[in-house]
């Protein structure tokens, strides 16, 4: 059965401030869904102790100053978790990323992030433009490609949410220093300042379990840290029109969802098919 047509506003939105927030997509039992396969991810990655990798399924851990070792993301869960699999060809993603991308899509991100309470774990302000690489891969990248974030926890600035600058999307690729990965940052405002905008103009997206957050490959964005008692887990799915981008897992063809099976994609990872794994790399 189709799902019910959504209220289409995010579109306008989208394509106005550069990011839009969809409520109630997932209801809580699917949640609790998303949750349990988080936990269980969660547990795998420090069951190992250190990073991990086979294929594009790889583990980040750190140590963390405040929370110790930490998982900070996980990247392609859907390969190894049918649940999380399951979610990021749901057919409420493509109603929602239609309107902007089109029907035929592949997947370019599928990422795991958590925050544990008392983490600092943050993500400086940055454009996700920055990591579309090789660039010559991405065709018309600013008009083809749409990232979504499911929250799994209630988000809010207390628990380390995302932010947004809205309409940062309109200033196109900035500047940024290339030896300044985001996530080794600390969420900063000075960084605005360095690029010229608004510092006051930054928005928290305060959201619920269910809700999903879309937003442009140019927009500023990044995360504080956890200051909270609560987790903050977010799913995070990126989508590109298929015709413009080499790389990546097809989700939806002519708007059929497209589940995971047979070899691995290239999509970030160079050495796919030269050293798969499985491996530790740290």
């Amino acid at each position: 059965m189709d799902p019910e047509p959504m209220n289409q506003d995010h579109a306008a939105q989208f394509r106005a401030e550069g990011y839009a927030v969809v409520h109630g997509v997932f209801d809580a039992a699917e949640v609790a869904v998303m949750a349990a396969a988080f936990d269980r991810i969660h547990a795998r990655a420090l069951a190992g102790g250190r990073s991990w990798r086979d294929r594009n399924t790889f583990f980040r851990l750190a140590d963390d100053p405040k929370a110790g070792r930490v998982l900070r993301l996980a990247q392609w869960p859907g390969w190894i978790d049918e649940d999380l699999e399951a979610v990021r060809r749901d057919p409420r993603l493509l109603e929602i990323l239609a309107p902007l991308i089109g029907r035929d899509l592949k997947q370019i991100i599928n990422q795991l992030h958590w925050k544990p309470p008392g983490a600092a774990a943050e993500f400086g302000f940055h454009q996700d433009s920055r990591s579309r690489r090789p660039r010559e891969a991405y065709r018309d990248l600013a008009a083809s490609y749409v990232q979504t974030g499911i929250a799994v926890d209630p988000q809010s600035a207390e628990n380390g949410a995302m932010v947004v600058c809205p309409g940062s999307h309109r200033l196109g690729e900035l500047p940024f220093d290339p030896d300044r990965p985001s996530m080794h940052e600390a969420l900063d405002t000075a960084d605005l300042t360095r690029l010229g905008v608004d510092t006051a103009n930054v928005r928290t997206l305060e959201m619920a379990p269910g809700d999903v957050a879309l937003w442009h490959v140019h927009s500023l964005h990044g995360s504080g840290p956890n200051r909270s008692a609560m987790d903050r887990r977010f799913y995070i799915n990126g989508y590109v029109v298929a015709e413009n981008c080499d790389r990546g897992e097809w989700a939806f063809r002519d708007g059929q969802p497209c589940p995971l099976e047979g070899e691995q994609s290239l999509v970030h990872y160079e050495e796919l098919y030269t050293n798969p794994g499985p491996m530790f790399v740290d």
